[in-house]
């Protein structure tokens, strides 16, 4: 039996690794889901595509996090496409490129922060009233093991961008919490996914899983489990969390 049943989500970044797998995982339990996307239109499809051969509904829908505008569209083509919104997975997000704190610009440092901590807070506030027209909704923010660890070599913007992510998540969670808004977050450590591929060297990935007590990288699909938890009605009672999916790397 589908967890949900006709509910609506949108998931950014949800065209590669840890969105779309959540974007198929809510579809599979019965949600309708809006797939965003900024420039991968063709990996998009091909969620929307699976989702849909699998007798899901998806809606693409394509913009910038990081512009309030597009973001206010986007929200507008959520409810009107597909009736309101239900659930949100702010999920958009990336290191752009690693550099030194010495060496770190003020432009790169800017924008790391809009895609990652900004486009929570413009993405968030663009949902409010849809979640509100509906009496209440879920949000779950995806931040990272960087926010606690301060990340690897070069990710200074990066793991500062996710600690914002967390300590967000707590305030909003403590704000919506009156309106049945219930905001909760996952803490991924080092995942199977295009970022790791791109971001980091072959060698700096075998030391980081030889630190991993389970031994092994995680997978995109056993964060979206998560996800779909918090969403589910069996999360009813967590507000404010942010949940560790790491292999047991932060054990005392």
């Amino acid at each position: 039996m589908a967890t949900f049943s006709g509910e609506v989500a949108w998931v950014t970044g949800s065209s590669t690794g840890i969105g779309a797998a959540c974007a198929v995982a809510l579809a599979r339990e019965g949600c309708r889901v809006a797939v965003h996307y900024n420039r991968s239109e063709e990996e998009a499809r091909r969620v929307a595509e699976r989702i849909e051969d699998s007798g899901g509904e998806a809606l693409l829908v394509k913009g910038d996090v990081s512009d309030a505008r597009e973001v206010e569209r986007m929200a507008g083509e959520v409810e009107d496409r597909l009736g309101g919104l239900d659930f949100l997975v702010n999920n958009a997000g990336g290191l752009l490129e690693r550099r030194s704190f010495s060496e770190m610009t003020e432009d790169l440092w800017e924008r790391v922060m809009e895609v990652n901590l900004k486009s929570v807070f413009l993405v968030s506030r663009a949902a409010l009233p849809l979640l509100r027209r509906r009496g209440g909704g879920r949000i779950v923010n995806v931040t990272s093991i960087a926010a606690r660890t301060g990340g690897g070599p070069g990710s200074v913007a990066y793991a500062s961008a996710k600690g914002g992510v967390s300590t967000l998540t707590r305030a909003m969670a403590k704000e919506l919490v009156s309106e049945n808004i219930l905001v909760n977050g996952v803490a991924p450590g080092v995942i199977t996914t295009p970022f790791h591929d791109r971001y980091t060297p072959p060698e700096v990935r075998e030391r980081l899983r030889r630190g991993i007590p389970i031994g092994r990288e995680g997978t995109p699909e056993e964060v979206a489990g998560v996800v779909v938890f918090l969403l589910s009605p069996a999360a009813s009672y967590l507000v404010g969390e942010i949940i560790e999916i790491n292999g047991g790397q932060l054990m005392d």
